[in-house]
């Protein structure tokens, strides 16, 4: 800031000297025989009382190397934000910004991973007390018994079941869901509005713990509840297993959707970053760069040695 400001007093000093500057990349040309020299603070002293001849100043002037100041790409610095945030502004030389950044997207993947395993695990757990304590034959006994006609049942009788080591491998999964859609047509046995999907099946462990239908497949449920009426009554007002189980396959759900939340927020950080980077790039182009170098003024003493200032606004 220091510099700045002193360049500027010197361009109010020199305004023809600033007015004769060429267009272009911003130029910065040292001098390491200007830099030696010993100022006294007397302005007039040390900026006119050094007289040179004209060969002097153009050998002088002749011998400056000119210094370019490199400018950023927005779009690389969009791109690189885009695949990692933070690293435009990295480029960009915006640190503060890039660290911020790259520790969003670090904590919304971490919690992403740490929700969505929790999800995971909440799963097992409600598959596992399902497998324990609700049972497709069981089930499809009731149905049979409940819900069809006589005529229906001697239909049914030898096809619903068939011999098997387990529950799930006794019932006979194609003729239990045809039974299902009979009953759905009668009236009292309309509140069965879907079918059972095949053991192990998401939808499997999700149907048995929502919809009232299935409540009597559950090792806690009451047989002489055959209403939808009074199925839901129970299930409102008292524990059961099926509330129990709906309850912990909901949070695995809640788990899931907080995971998917924080993917979000880091794809949303990514683009955040792409955009920011962008504009960070060309703030970082569009700054004031100055340049100083000597420049020969005649004066009434001859030609004297004045640092004069540059300055170009570059978009």
């Amino acid at each position: 800031m220091v510099k700045s400001i002193s360049v500027a007093i010197l361009c109010v000093l020199v305004v023809p000297a600033l007015l004769a500057g060429s267009k272009g990349k911003s130029i910065v040309f040292l001098n390491q025989s200007s830099l030696q020299q010993s100022l006294t603070g007397n302005l007039q002293i040390d900026f006119f009382s050094q007289r040179l001849n004209i060969s002097e100043t153009m050998q002088l002037q002749s011998d400056s190397q000119p210094v370019e100041v490199s400018r950023k790409s927005p779009w690389l610095a969009a791109g690189l934000s885009a695949l990692l945030p933070g690293a435009g502004e990295f480029y960009a030389e915006s640190y503060w910004k890039a660290a911020a950044f790259l520790a969003i997207d670090i904590a919304a993947w971490g919690l992403a991973y740490h929700f969505d395993k929790k999800g995971d695990r909440q799963t097992d757990f409600f598959q596992n007390y399902a497998n324990q304590n609700w049972d497709p034959e069981k089930y499809a006994q009731f149905s049979f018994d409940h819900y069809l006609t006589t005529q229906q049942k001697d239909d049914f009788r030898n096809r619903l079941f068939q011999p098997g080591a387990t529950p799930r491998e006794r019932v006979n999964w194609n003729v239990l869901n045809e039974m299902e859609r009979v009953i759905s047509a009668t009236a009292e046995g309309r509140f069965y509005s879907h079918t059972l999907p095949p053991f192990g099946d998401q939808q499997y462990y999700e149907l048995i713990g929502k919809y009232q239908q299935f409540y009597q497949g559950w090792n806690d449920a009451d047989p002489s509840l055959t209403t939808y009426a009074l199925i839901e009554a129970k299930i409102k007002n008292g524990p059961t297993n099926f509330k129990y189980y709906s309850l912990e396959r909901g949070k695995a759900n809640d788990f899931y959707t907080t995971a998917t939340t924080y993917v979000t927020i880091a794809i949303v950080n990514h683009v955040l970053s792409a955009v920011d980077a962008a504009w960070t790039a060309a703030s970082y182009n569009r700054n004031l760069h100055a340049s100083v170098r000597m420049q020969q003024v005649p004066t009434y003493r001859g030609y004297a040695l004045i640092p004069v200032a540059r300055v170009e606004y570059s978009f």
